[in-house]
């Protein structure tokens, strides 16, 4: 395999990256960390990343070394002034419009959680703002991509579309299908869309409009947030609707796995871990657990099986049917610990079950980014039933910092957890616990497995180091985008097809070529006769 050293790429291929949210000026555990970690990856690929995001306070408040490049008198009613500066050495283009983004309350709804009514002409104006920049609005600067980021920015490649006039190619990320940006078809003109296209070969979608449908229809590629998750969107059951399109686009339509910013997510410094302990360390990090226990006011007992759930408590993330099986779960010697907001009726039902076992089960029932870092660190297993799971950014946290994942072979978390069976085991290959389909039985059964797993000291000890080793990071996901970008300018691959390699774990990584340009196959491990001496180096790389 030829490969490609940085010093050989271009250093002034210019990508627009369009979204609503970034990591950390927001944290609404979407799409923001993503947005925030892969701009400062793709540097090392030559590849110099503006993200254009809304003006919200929060946004506002962190931009620094700002100055005002344009001023629009009307877009789609409003006066926008662009700004551009810098956060935490990520470079930004901030669309200040205080009637539309100058609120309390996250990016899309209010404090009480319902949806802002404007919502369409908010990320309508967001998108006709990356149209304008794509297509040459600012004198000093012009990208040559675009990359738009779910529902809120698809217009942009409509729009581009529409005007008909020259702009870059763009290449639009599905973080998430089941979100489209539905909306009447009577504001088709207050979103400053052509009458000829609300058509079936356009946005037209079920009677109403569809921002997605735009970037699916209009965009040059389309970018799913796993390779798993790009082939089940094509079929009905997780289409949402638009599997057929998307099947008719699958030449365009891949999937390239999401990663951490290893210097976010690292035991050692990270203040939200009580006792630190280095990446691998599993004797260092079980002091932590008792120190959770002891918060939650659960009994402290290091031969009880700790379970952690931080996660939206939705349907989708199958909270629901952890819920149902919860008394059953506690005939063992078993704790769960449940972080996070969501469906009232969910929250309801686990307060309840939070009263009957006290003892068992204790409940956090808001958003806490410290709690979901401080959970990873302590708990034994980390639960994740999803129903659908485009990525998953949790199994990731989970394995980074010795939590053994649990989760539902769905999505990224087929494509990130070599599951636990008696061959995997046997090849010292395993980092966690799969199950299939997602529903309360199958669950239980992946938790019983686990929890027999969990007596056997040395195999629990081994999924726990195989999780750390396991190459969670950009490195080489942030060469699969820059490979995308380069194809879209029109320059010259980095690298021929390499699908068949093998994924690296941290020790092999950092045992190569630091910068080395390579594909990395998800969700395979190499044999486990590497010696864990690989676990002493805990340096961030991403």
């Amino acid at each position: 395999m030829t490969q490609t050293s940085v010093e050989m790429l271009p250093t002034n291929l210019n990508v627009l990256s369009v979204a609503s949210e970034m990591y950390p000026l927001i944290k609404t555990g979407g799409l923001g960390d993503v947005v925030g970690s892969l701009p400062g990856a793709l540097r090392s690929y030559g590849i110099k990343t503006h993200t254009l995001l809304p003006g919200y306070p929060s946004v506002m408040d962190a931009l620094e070394e700002r100055q005002i490049v344009k001023q629009f008198d009307n877009v789609l009613g409003y006066a926008v002034t662009i700004w551009e500066g810098v956060t935490k050495n990520r470079a930004l283009f901030v669309a200040d419009v205080p009637a539309l983004y100058n609120r309390v309350g996250n990016p899309y709804g209010s404090p009480t959680g319902q949806d802002w009514p404007d919502n369409g002409i908010r990320y309508a104006v967001l998108a006709r703002i990356g149209a304008f920049i794509a297509q040459g609005y600012l004198a000093h600067w012009r990208p040559a991509v675009v990359q738009t980021h779910d529902w809120h920015s698809a217009l942009v490649a409509a729009y581009l579309h529409y005007d008909a006039v020259e702009a870059p190619p763009v290449a639009h990320v599905i973080h998430n299908l089941a979100f489209q940006g539905i909306f009447p078809r009577n504001k088709l003109e207050e979103f400053g869309l052509p009458p000829h296209a609300f058509a079936l070969e356009g946005l037209e979608y079920h009677g109403q409009i569809s921002f997605l449908k735009g970037a699916l229809f209009f965009a040059n590629r389309l970018t799913a947030v796993s390779p798993t998750y790009a082939e089940e969107i094509q079929m009905p059951e997780h289409g949402m609707g638009l599997d057929g399109l998307l099947r008719t686009r699958s030449a365009a339509l891949n999937g390239i796995l999401n990663g951490l910013d290893l210097s976010e997510w690292d035991p050692m410094t990270d203040p939200a871990v009580t006792f630190p302990y280095a990446v691998g360390d599993i004797i260092g990090r079980r002091a932590n657990k008792r120190v959770l226990q002891a918060e939650f006011g659960l009994p402290q007992t290091a031969e009880t099986f700790l379970l952690g759930l931080v996660s939206r408590l939705t349907t989708q993330k199958g909270v629901d049917i952890l819920a149902e099986i919860v008394p059953r779960l506690f005939e063992w010697n078993i704790q769960l610990i449940i972080v996070g907001v969501g469906d009232r009726e969910i929250m309801r039902s686990l307060a309840e079950l939070q009263s009957r076992y006290p003892h068992q089960l204790a409940c956090h029932l808001h958003y806490s980014e410290n709690l979901g870092h401080k959970l990873h660190s302590t708990v034994d297993a980390s639960l994740i039933p999803s129903r659908f799971e485009p990525c998953g950014l949790t199994q990731l946290h989970a394995l980074r910092y010795g939590s053994v994942p649990i989760a539902a072979r769905v999505g990224g978390l087929s494509d990130t957890i070599v599951d636990a069976n008696s061959a995997a085991i046997a090849e010292g290959v395993a980092n966690g616990v799969l199950f299939a389909p997602t529903n309360s039985e199958t669950l239980l059964v992946a938790i019983r497995r686990a929890y027999a797993l969990f007596q056997q000291k040395s195999v629990w000890a081994r999924l726990q180091r195989n999780g750390a080793l396991h190459d969670v990071s950009w490195e080489g996901k942030a060469a699969e985008y820059a490979q995308l970008f380069r194809e879209l300018a029109g320059h010259s691959p980095l690298h021929h097809n390499t699908y068949a390699e093998i994924a690296p774990r941290r020790g092999d990584i950092l045992q190569r070529s630091f910068r080395a340009l390579r594909r990395i196959q998800p969700a395979r491990m190499p044999l486990g006769g590497q010696k864990s001496e690989s676990l002493k180096s805990t340096g961030t790389y991403a």
